[in-house]
């Protein structure tokens, strides 16, 4: 299995998607500090912003792009003909694709840390704690790993442009769901609603007013364990999918 991971990895060397992982923080933190100056007190939302966007936008589209661009080189390299001509197996095949792209989102999710944490020291954010920082930063990522397998499916099924609308449409879902009852039931909402009570910042962006119900901590565990739960149910759904599929 390790050097399935290996063999995986390596087909990303010299990709887009290495450039992706390492951009993306870098991105969203300096266009917060640029959209901070046109914001009375803006220094007071820095990190709730980068976060909220990191949520909304990043974890879930960037996670479709990454799918999405793993299906492309596959599809480029013989349509995963030698992955079922090579006495391997297919489900390792598909489980290896999972793994490489969730360590990429991962070492996205640190550098973003990282450079929160320095660029917090111009813009003087007070309003959260380093330890939350890194809450939010790991929680973000944890209830997002389900994403991977649903769009690695997607784009493998459908194609590269069906998996990226895809992502679009859960992020609309996912803010209408994040505040609601229901968002349980919705994996894009994830991010958006447990960053509610980590960061305190409104799915729409806004900061939460002191005795909100978003507020209220109980959801945090219950969305752990519950998007853990959807990821390992629909990657074995899925890797099954792989291991009967038939290419052409």
């Amino acid at each position: 299995m390790l050097n399935i991971i290996q063999a995986e990895n390596l087909k990303c060397k010299r990709t887009f998607s290495r450039k992706l992982i390492i951009l993306a923080p870098l991105f969203f933190a300096i266009y917060a500090i640029c959209i901070m100056f046109f914001i009375t007190d803006g220094s007071k939302y820095y990190i709730s912003m980068v976060f909220n966007w990191w949520s909304l936008i990043f974890m879930p589209l960037g996670t479709a792009l990454l799918c999405s661009l793993a299906h492309m080189r596959e599809k480029k390299a013989g349509n995963y003909k030698s992955s079922y001509l090579c006495n391997i197996s297919k489900i390792e095949v598909w489980f290896s694709k999972i793994s490489v792209i969730a360590s990429y989102t991962f070492i996205s999710t640190i550098e973003l840390f990282a450079v929160v944490i320095l660029s917090n020291i111009l813009v003087k954010d007070s309003s959260i704690s380093i330890i939350s920082i890194f809450e939010a930063a790991i929680v973000c990522w944890v209830v997002s790993l389900v994403l991977i397998p649903i769009h690695l499916f997607i784009s493998s099924l459908f194609g590269t442009a069906v998996s990226i609308i895809t992502s679009i449409i859960g992020i609309i879902a996912g803010v209408i769901a994040s505040t609601e009852s229901f968002w349980i039931l919705i994996p894009w909402s994830f991010g958006l609603r447990l960053m509610c009570p980590i960061i305190g910042v409104h799915p729409n962006g806004t900061m939460l007013p002191e005795g909100s119900p978003l507020l209220s901590a109980d959801p945090i565990v219950k969305g752990i364990i519950l998007s853990l739960v959807f990821f390992i149910a629909i990657s074995l759904v899925t890797s099954i999918w792989f291991k009967k599929r038939e290419v052409h």
